[in-house]
């Protein structure tokens, strides 16, 4: 059994589109329709582009048409300060590439939206950008005095998950757009991968929003520019992978010739059947882990929003 049927079989999926991209493609061994790769080389990291064009490449890859970039940065993983800063520097940019092919302005308003569970780390990155950044909407009401021309109104916002609040996020953000008037969202959460590289080294930005719980199989409202009535731009990090991919890769590589059959899969399920056939997989060090990253991507969006009014800080939070 290839990876591909592997996959389909086990209701494995991705959150990033160039994961996606790359198994179907490896999978069919030709280009697919309606899709756009492109890469791009940086001292800091690896960057590729992929773009869903048309119907049949959304459905190909099943995600929205739009544009996905994915920042690859090995040195996330370690405490490098000068190497985690030039990685947000990228990630300022390739943000301000999107908000500007939105047609968000420089002083545009702008809602930041930190989606994820405070209580569990994997899931607390979203939460924990928030408290990382600066916001500066209500200065403009309180302190006007104190801006520099040509800021901008930033607002954040934290709105928890469905089981601790018993509502649907996408109606909390909903509600703060309705009233708050952002010109676009950006949303940042924890993503689930498919391969164990790309745990905390790297980082998806899309115009297309995002589902959240999508990529652990779970249905919620997408929020995105259809039930936001502005863009949202997402920006994701992985986090965790399922535990069906590491017994496949654990059985592959060591010749299994029990898991190649037809029932390869079952023999997963049955492993997992004390988690319901369901679990996903985190590093120990997911902590130290979450609040590097966090700081990443809070200086991107402080570089990215905040043009006249950059907070400078010397130090990331290595513990």
């Amino acid at each position: 059994m290839d990876r591909y049927q592997f996959y389909q079989i086990c209701g494995v999926a991705s959150d990033l589109a160039m994961e996606a991209h790359a198994l179907l493609r490896g999978a069919t061994r030709q280009e697919v329709p309606g899709v756009k790769e492109e890469k791009e080389s940086h001292p800091e990291a690896q960057v590729s582009i992929i773009t869903i064009f048309n119907e049949a490449g959304s459905r190909a890859l099943g995600k929205p048409q739009g544009t996905y970039i994915t920042i690859e940065a090995p040195s996330l993983l370690v405490a490098d300060p000068p190497a985690h800063e030039a990685v947000a520097r990228l990630l300022a940019q390739k943000l301000s590439f999107l908000l500007t092919s939105l047609e968000v302005g420089p002083t545009d308003p702008v809602l930041v939206v930190g989606l994820g569970n405070w209580q569990a780390t994997p899931d607390s990155l979203g939460p924990k950008v928030v408290g990382d950044f600066t916001v500066t909407r209500h200065l403009f009401k309180y302190v006007p005095q104190s801006l520099p021309p040509g800021s901008r109104p930033v607002s954040a916002l934290a709105p928890g998950v469905l089981g601790t609040t018993g509502i649907e996020t996408a109606e909390i953000i909903r509600g703060v757009v309705d009233r708050t008037q952002p010109k676009a969202v950006i949303a940042i959460d924890a993503l689930a991968a498919t391969d164990l590289r790309r745990i905390g080294t790297s980082i998806q930005i899309t115009d297309t929003g995002i589902s959240p719980g999508s990529g652990l199989g779970k249905q919620r409202t997408a929020i995105n520019r259809q039930t936001m009535g502005v863009p949202v731009v997402a920006i994701g990090i992985p986090t965790v992978v399922p535990a069906a991919i590491i017994i496949y890769e654990a059985l592959s590589q060591a010749g299994s010739t029990i898991f190649p059959a037809a029932d390869g899969s079952q023999l997963v399920q049955r492993i997992l059947q004390p988690f319901g056939g369901n679990l996903t997989v985190t590093p120990k060090e997911i902590d130290d882990l979450i609040g590097n990253l966090a700081w990443v991507v809070g200086a991107a969006l402080n570089q990215s929003l905040h043009t006249t009014l950059l907070q400078t800080r010397t130090a990331l939070p290595l513990h």
